[in-house]
């Protein structure tokens, strides 16, 4: 999931748990709003007043708060599991738990409950009998019982998953979610032989798909490539995954694939959009073509929600289902640690909505660097004299110019390099400060310059430690030479510089994987053909396109791994593939490889 925008998200709440309490204790916060600090006065002497007064501005969406207090009656609970099974976003939680006053009691561990001796007064308060006898059933409760094992599967694979990144947005659904999307999908659609699509996956609902319906092909897009390195280290047959920033396109091969899309995105109006227009990229033109989406808005902020549906509007999406707080969160409780799911239908003007050119951004999260309320950073003069200069060395030649944030000079967009579109050049300077993570080695592939500087910001994760550091290295060591320098031109940024490696000066398996490095915007089983019969050549060893062919089917390497972009596959299998075809024979047979560099 992502977390809900900025703005509901500060919402902080008036309740603060005492956790050594060994009885009943009355807390308040001291970021209490003045309405709160009223009630309190009444809520000391009276707390069932103040209840019942909470409960009637409720008025028809009470029957929450009510749910949430009979959790309260019944058993000592967490604040933090009361607000997710409650789905009563954080604000309205606390302030209702601050209005019990003295009929609650506080823990040592943290746990919340009504005093027992109140317990039945407030059963009545609350109509409990009535509440329960007009619950209805879970509709997919029997087949979430059926399917408990694959629940406790995900459960472990969410718990061991790598962290949440904060200005990714990204908070986890519960494994029982995960779950049970994968079976309202299987009970909604036909999904034997079907292709489905996650556009972004930190829940891990691929792998509940591929548990439910093994059958079902799927393929997970994201910019995560911890996430994507460990869904694919599961080794599912019926999941692929690949690389992509959706603020760039979508990865080439997942261009009209699918017949159904799922995605959790940004809950922001633009991150929405942006998500779901990859969506429909994704999708064959069909009329059973579908779009799933999971957004939730808190009940206090419902222009927000207004705006997110009219994102989806101007992709001529109608709105075919909404099944209301269907995905739970460990977190998000700005918006009560549920989400709503959404089944969107294209139009026939839908796919040209999606692709019609307009304003981009890349802000379109609600923390972090690359925000919706950040505002654009611009490097100092200062700044970019001491990359370009990292970038022209000691000559006096000119340079090429990536990224926005500039001060004095035009320059390149960083889309354009990522598409592919920047051409070769002898000197490139780039700005990559708001690099979430993925862009610094796949625009070292993607650029074949004689040097490159990028400017990046001091703890960019490929370069905060000895380890990254290495792990960049041995990516691009067919073709760059790096240095890193930390601190520079300032304590906030490191410029990384790279020097282009001679390939005289490299041995037949480096030449190999030299020519798919240079040509990374091309697709795997191509690129290596190319330079497999290149290096032999140089070894007085001709091989023809078929020889070749049979050579890299040889390898092992899977199918979906050949047929892909290079800049598109998650790191781990780039760098996979590079140690592969280090340590294979280049050309076949046992000939004699040329000088190793010094």
């Amino acid at each position: 999931m992502r977390s809900a925008s900025a703005r509901t998200s500060r919402c902080r709440t008036h309740f603060l748990p005492v956790n050594d309490a060994p009885s009943t204790h009355r807390v308040y916060n001291a970021n209490m709003t003045q309405e709160d600090q009223n009630n309190a006065s009444v809520t000391a002497s009276d707390p069932t007043g103040a209840i019942q007064e909470i409960l009637r501005v409720a008025g028809i969406n009470g029957r929450r708060l009510r749910y949430l207090l009979s959790m309260l009656i019944e058993r000592p609970m967490s604040f933090d599991t009361l607000v997710r099974e409650s789905a009563v976003e954080h604000r309205t939680a606390s302030s209702l738990v601050n209005a019990l006053g003295d009929d609650l009691v506080s823990m040592r561990d943290g746990r919340l409950q009504i005093v027992h001796e109140r317990a039945d007064q407030y059963r009545e308060l609350i109509n409990h009998r009535q509440l329960y006898s007009t619950t209805p059933d879970d509709p997919l409760g029997r087949l979430l019982d059926a399917h408990s094992p694959v629940v406790a599967k995900l459960a472990r694979l969410v718990e061991k998953a790598p962290a949440s990144r904060k200005s990714l947005d990204h908070v986890s659904a519960t494994a029982e979610t995960a779950v049970r999307r994968a079976l309202w999908l299987e009970c909604t659609f036909d999904l034997d032989n079907a292709r489905v699509l996650c556009i972004g996956d930190h829940d891990l609902t691929s792998v509940a798909i591929a548990e439910v319906n093994p059958r079902t092909a799927v393929t997970v897009v994201d910019i995560d490539d911890d996430i994507l390195g460990y869904i694919d280290s599961m080794g599912y047959a019926s999941i692929r995954c690949l690389w992509s920033d959706f603020r760039y396109g979508l990865a080439p091969h997942a261009e009209g694939w699918a017949d159904l899309v799922f995605t959790d995105p940004p809950y922001t109006p633009e991150g929405v959009k942006l998500f779901l227009g990859r969506g429909v990229q994704g999708l064959r033109k069909s009329e059973v073509a579908r779009l799933v989406m999971a957004y939730g808005f808190s009940e206090m902020h419902p222009v927000l929600g207004l705006k997110v549906q009219r994102a989806a509007a101007s992709l001529h999406l109608t709105f075919d289902t909404i099944l209301p707080r269907f995905n739970s969160y460990h977190g998000a409780q700005a918006v009560g640690s549920r989400s709503s799911t959404y089944v969107l239908r294209p139009t026939s003007r839908t796919w040209r909505a999606a692709n019609t050119k307009g304003k981009s951004t890349t802000n379109i999260y609600t923390h972090g660097s690359q925000s919706t309320e950040r505002e654009p950073e611009n490097v100092t003069p200062e700044v970019e004299t001491a990359v370009t200069r990292a970038a022209a060395a000691s000559n006096e030649r000119s340079v090429k110019m990536v990224g926005a944030g500039w001060p004095s000079k035009e320059a390149n967009s960083l889309k354009a390099v990522l598409l592919g579109q920047l051409g070769s050049g002898s000197c490139v300077a780039v700005n990559l400060v708001i690099d979430p993570g993925g862009w610094l080695f796949r625009l070292l592939l993607a650029v074949n310059a004689t040097r490159l500087a990028i400017l990046v910001s001091n703890n960019h994760p490929a370069i905060a430690s000895e380890r990254a550091q290495k792990r960049l290295q041995a990516l691009v060591a067919s073709k760059y030479k790096l240095k890193l320098c930390r601190s520079t031109p300032h304590s906030r940024y490191a410029i990384v510089e790279a020097d282009v490696i001679e390939e005289g000066d490299l041995d037949l398996a480096e030449r190999v994987v030299r020519g798919i490095l240079d040509r990374a915007h091309g697709t795997v089983r191509n690129t290596w053909r190319e330079s497999v019969i290149r290096a032999a050549s140089t070894a007085d060893k001709a091989l023809t396109k078929n020889e070749a062919r049979e050579l890299i089917e040889a390898s092992g390497v899977a199918q979906e791994i050949l047929a892909s972009q290079l800049l598109a596959l998650p790191r781990d299998a780039i760098e996979s593939l590079i140690r592969l075809i280090a340590k294979s024979s280049p050309v076949g047979g046992n000939h004699a490889q040329s000088e190793h560099k010094n």
